[in-house]
């Protein structure tokens, strides 16, 4: 496999190993095949990657939670999953079902392919490789024992690939419920809990897949976490950054794109003040980022009187010395790059997106 390394949150990499072609195209037969021998064993709490479920569907089922009263949370984080699976323990699994020694000798080999790194060879004694179609039901059948183990235990639990809320009626309750299945997942599964990360936390200071918790006369509901508006904006930003070389037609292409992917994930939250405000700021980044693609004085002065700007102001605002942003907030391009003109030039805006939803 190839090892590819991409950027996380936090400043760190995750690994990904890309199969060659051939091994792609046998990874995704095997992966056709035993889905649905799989399927059936499959909890009903497990969402990630699995055919008619998304994280849109695990999210519900945390709000039903939070509405019945399970409001205190274990969020359980499971140190560089997919890097440190045991694969003598997932081959062990695997073989109580699949009962073609062919078929888990295959899968073994692809385990044990090793990496190509910087052209060196490196050997992969453990983990399942991300970037393959296999390594998605690999890790759900790893993490299947530990949903029925939570099951038989009467907890009340959502699980999206190796991202688990465990819901619990009190602090105290939430307490055991982690020292009682600590042991069984590092001691029976061989996985290593971040102990830094995992914690038991009232279900307001949660984040999951990118959406925060409260309530509403006693019902769960669901909001866009501040690190997730904080990620937008960064995008927003790169995206329409005075330097970045962008033409105007690519911009806007990567900005629709950007804000009509963003508003399609974050549509089960409640956040119309929210958006509200973002569509105001985007707005603002375009006019800035248009005032200074005018440069010139005379593009700048022509422009304003071509957009309905009586002649003295545009003169005198052409001649401003006030800075990019400062000028996008000024009553002149307000008028002369209003929200309708905006919105005919094909800009989206993230309320025309939710209202649509």
């Amino acid at each position: 496999m190839r090892r590819v390394e991409i950027p996380k949150e936090n400043g760190k990499t995750r690994k990904l190993g890309i199969p060659t072609v051939v091994d792609r195209l046998i990874q995704q037969a095997i992966c056709q095949v035993l889905s649905p021998i799989f399927e059936k064993q499959f909890s009903n709490n497990s969402y990630g990657f699995r055919p008619k479920r998304s994280a849109h569907d695990a999210l519900k089922r945390c709000q039903a939670n939070i509405t019945e009263g399970y409001r205190w949370v274990v969020d359980m984080d499971l140190e560089k999953y997919f890097d440190t699976v045991n694969q003598s323990k997932l081959i062990q699994t695997l073989s109580e079902t699949i009962k073609d020694g062919r078929v888990i000798s295959l899968i073994h080999k692809f385990l044990r392919a090793g990496v190509m790194v910087g052209g060196m060879f490196e050997d992969s004694p453990e983990g399942v490789p991300q970037g393959g179609p296999l390594s998605p039901l690999l890790g759900n059948i790893m993490l299947n024992e530990c949903d029925h183990e939570l099951e038989r235990r009467g907890h009340r639990f959502v699980r999206y690939a190796d991202d688990m809320l465990i819901f619990c009626k009190s602090r105290k309750a939430a307490i055991r419920t982690l020292n009682n299945i600590l042991p069984y997942i590092e001691g029976k599964l061989f996985l290593k809990v971040n102990r830094e990360k995992t914690q038991v936390a009232y279900f307001k200071e949660v984040k999951y897949l990118g959406y925060g918790f409260y309530t509403h006369k006693g019902e769960g509901r669901l909001r866009i976490h501040p690190k997730s508006v904080q990620k937008f904006k960064d995008k927003i930003r790169e995206a329409t950054g005075r330097s970045n070389g962008m033409g105007i037609l690519t911009r806007k292409a990567r900005l629709n794109q950007v804000i009509r992917g963003w508003v399609n994930y974050f549509k089960l939250a409640d956040a119309k003040n929210l958006l509200h405000k973002l569509d105001e700021w985007i707005r603002s980044r375009i006019r800035m980022v248009t005032w200074k693609r005018w440069k010139r004085f005379r593009t700048r002065f022509e422009n304003l009187k071509r957009l309905g700007i009586k002649e003295e102001q545009a003169w005198m605002w052409a001649n401003t010395r006030k800075g990019y942003w400062r000028t996008a907030h000024s009553p002149i391009l307000l008028i002369a790059l209003s929200n309708e003109r905006l919105k005919r030039a094909g800009y989206l805006s993230l309320m025309e997106c939710y209202s649509a939803k």
